[in-house]
């Protein structure tokens, strides 16, 4: 039981304790970093309830998958490969379930009635507005896996999505005229068959390419924030994979559960298909919780302890990181991010970060924003002579809200205007009784 517990402990404390900086063997530093990206993906799964993120995102799909469908449709038959995507199609997990026919059928119906509508446009707007409102939904999910509060604005949103629209018929098209480049090359060697077996080991390698790539782009276009190229390249890939494994499965999925044509009858396919768009939901958004855990492990570190932490020691670290950006200012040089002073002073990112911003909110320091990088870097705000440690507490002491209660008691009131008398004569209140104010 000691074992165990020392195990936990370790997972959970000391793991978090350790950083960067005091790691000097590299594959002990990805070791130790796959570690807390399994820890926070799991800890991120059930505290941000990504399976009922999934359910709701699938709920969202249901409805979409027509209006989307025949927006796809719409932009392929402008170019003329209508044909290629409803084969690219048949070979999808919804073409193992013989759907294609009966969701083309509503497709087409739907462009009809888009296109003849009631009202002028009518058909159309609905058909934009349900596209509009499943990717806006994605969108959602992915900024709050993310912590991030305010969505692109509704220009963005919509430049994004019509770009979506546009790719996956490109890409659809691209993946079947590479297949058929290879068909074509391999059928004028069909006399070598191990040139066979490579022609099909490239196609399947080529799905699994694209999908890493398609993943990898939604992990870092679609979060309304800056995302890392390796921070979504590793999600990418291994949803990319999960995905493609689960394409494969399908046909064994569905030879397993055709029992349900028992009980469902004609109606067996929906559960089918629920549970697929279940699943893919979960693992995209899985995906985007990995992405996010592996770009802010360092947000983690001393977790526990910075929970805890004192104000003396606060207000010790604030004052320090304020020397440390003062005299690199005095003496000329580059100024740094918070990353970057992390980095250097071996301090929690997260402590840095809550420091220097309450720094700027009370006017001490300010942002500095150097041409070509996206992230801000810090420097002295006042002449560094007027910096004093009691001119810096009294304004983080006023920062915020003062004396906001409707109806204050008249005693309080009156030790309200006592001890802003005393504070303003004595900072340190070293020789006050608090019987005596």
């Amino acid at each position: 039981m000691g074992k165990i517990q020392q195990f936990r402990h370790f997972l959970f404390v000391d793991l978090w304790h350790v950083t960067d900086n005091t790691i000097l063997s590299k594959p002990t530093r990805i070791i130790y970093s796959v570690l807390k990206t399994i820890i926070l993906s799991i800890r991120g799964f059930v505290n941000k309830d990504l399976n009922i993120r999934a359910s709701g995102l699938t709920y969202s799909l249901m409805f979409a998958i027509v209006p989307i469908l025949a927006m796809v449709l719409a932009v392929a038959k402008g170019f003329g490969f209508d044909g290629i995507i409803e084969n690219s199609l048949n070979k999808s997990f919804l073409g193992q379930m013989n759907m294609v026919p009966t969701i083309m059928g509503f497709v087409e119906r739907y462009l009809d009635t888009a296109q003849g509508g009631a009202f002028i446009g009518v058909g159309l707007l609905i058909l934009l507005w349900a596209v509009y409102s499943f990717f806006r939904t994605v969108e959602q999910s992915f900024n709050g896996i993310w912590n991030v509060r305010q969505s692109r604005s509704i220009p963005r949103q919509l430049t994004n999505y019509i770009f979506i629209l546009f790719l996956i018929p490109v890409l659809m098209v691209v993946t079947s005229g590479l297949s058929i480049f290879l068909n074509t090359a391999a059928a004028g060697l069909s006399h070598l068959a191990f040139l066979q077996d490579v022609q099909t080991g490239l196609v399947k390698f080529l799905s699994f390419v694209i999908a890493w790539g398609v993943f990898t782009w939604m992990y870092m276009a679609i979060p309304n924030t800056k995302v890392r190229f390796m921070s979504a390249l590793i999600p990418g890939v291994v949803i990319g994979t999960l995905f493609q494994l689960l394409q494969t499965l399908s046909v064994y999925i569905i030879v397993f559960l055709s029992r349900t044509s028992v009980v469902y009858g004609a109606f067996a396919s929906i559960p089918l298909l629920l549970t697929w768009l279940q699943w893919s939901c979960l693992m995209i958004l899985v995906g985007a919780e990995m992405s996010f855990s592996i770009q802010n492990q360092e947000e983690f570190e001393y977790e526990t302890e910075l929970n805890t932490i004192s104000r003396r020691y606060k207000d010790f670290v604030m004052l320090y990181l304020l020397q440390v950006i003062i005299r690199r200012f005095e003496a000329d040089e580059a100024p740094l991010t918070t990353h970057q002073l992390a980095q250097q002073e071996h301090l929690p990112t997260r402590l840095v970060n809550l420091l220097v911003r309450r720094l700027t909110e009370v006017g001490i320091l300010r942002e500095v924003h150097i041409t070509g990088e996206e992230e801000r870097t810090y420097q002295p705000a006042l002449d560094t002579h007027q910096i004093t440690v009691g001119m810096v507490y009294e304004r983080i002491g006023r920062q915020g809200s003062e004396m906001f209660l409707q109806s204050p008691t008249p005693a309080m009131q009156d030790f309200w205007q006592r001890y802003s008398v005393v504070q303003s004569q004595n900072s340190t209140f070293d020789r006050v009784f608090v019987r005596d104010l």
